[in-house]
């Protein structure tokens, strides 16, 4: 009995996932008759409803919202379980959830994807680009890729996989118009771009006399939450920014962005990945860190 129960739950995640019941039903090599009567048996045995079914479409109700929630841990315990016997050495396999920066995410982790998938036939990748600091735990991903973020949360680990030199930039035109500031007290007197994001907010640190760190004290009335917005505000004249190289490096070689305060010796732009925290990683988790680290070291 308890494996029909079962054998019903996966039917009725199937149906969710897929938006109907016949394809859901396909999904699991039913037929959408034989799927649409386990999610009755399901709802029948939970005693309430889990979909609202129109002619064209279907819902989770409140209660299906949570009960599907709920699958999802269970299925996520199931592949730790896997994990735990694999090893380190198991076969990477299921849907790797990443949210990425949006910039970021296309320029470097897109080509990395690709090895990914070609190394691991049996992963399925689900990728949110967006710089929007998102809660790994509460929206169920497996990985978290971000730039100069680490997390406060104990129930997350973060890692440092690479570090990019970080260069202070603006347009020709916004330097024609306000100067070019002399030192970093001069950036107190020039409109700064600064990401901010929810609770996290960015810092300019540089090397300052005696070797010490110091932060750049600069106006900020546009904060955006957009690394790429922040390179386009500064092309249109906005602001001064402080980007990663590889996020400026075209424009200044075009000469649609200028370098300024050249000789400071800027803080270092930290990737760093973030996931839950798990005596056992999954093998999809881990093998895709592991090539991060490889191809951003080379």
């Amino acid at each position: 009995m308890l494996r029909a129960n079962l054998n019903d739950i996966l039917i009725f995640m199937a149906v969710v996932d897929a938006g109907s019941f016949v394809a859901g039903g396909q999904a699991m090599g039913l037929s959408r008759s034989a799927a649409g009567k386990a999610v009755i048996r399901l709802e029948d045995r939970l005693g309430t409803r889990l979909l609202n079914r129109t002619t064209r479409t279907l819902s989770l109700t409140e209660e299906g919202h949570v009960f599907y929630d709920r699958g999802l841990q269970i299925l996520a315990s199931v592949d730790e379980a896997e994990a735990s016997v694999a090893g380190r050495n198991g076969t990477p396999r299921g849907v790797l959830r990443l949210t990425v920066p949006d910039a970021f995410g296309r320029i470097v982790v897109l080509p990395l994807l690709r090895k990914y998938l070609a190394a691991w036939p049996d992963i399925q990748v689900e990728v949110s680009f967006s710089d929007r600091v998102a809660d790994l735990v509460e929206e169920g991903f497996d990985l978290a890729v971000r730039i100069g973020v680490t997390s406060p949360d104990t129930r997350l680990v973060s890692r440092v996989v690479a570090k990019y030199k970080a260069v202070l930039c603006a347009s020709p035109s916004y330097i024609a118009g306000r100067g070019e500031p002399l030192d970093i007290d001069g950036l107190a007197a020039h409109d700064c771009l600064i990401f901010s994001s929810r609770n996290q907010r960015q810092s300019w640190r540089f090397r300052g006399e005696g070797g010490s760190w110091i932060k750049a004290l600069g106006r900020s009335r546009v904060r955006l939450d957009s690394g790429e917005a922040i390179r386009d505000a500064a092309i249109a004249g906005l602001g001064i920014a402080f980007l990663p190289d590889f996020l400026v490096a075209e424009d200044l070689a075009a000469g649609r962005l200028q370098q300024v305060l050249s000789d400071l010796e800027a803080d270092d732009v930290e990737i760093v990945t973030i996931y839950p925290n798990k005596r056992l990683l999954e093998p999809r988790v881990r093998r895709f860190i592991d090539l991060i680290v490889e191809e951003l070291a080379a």
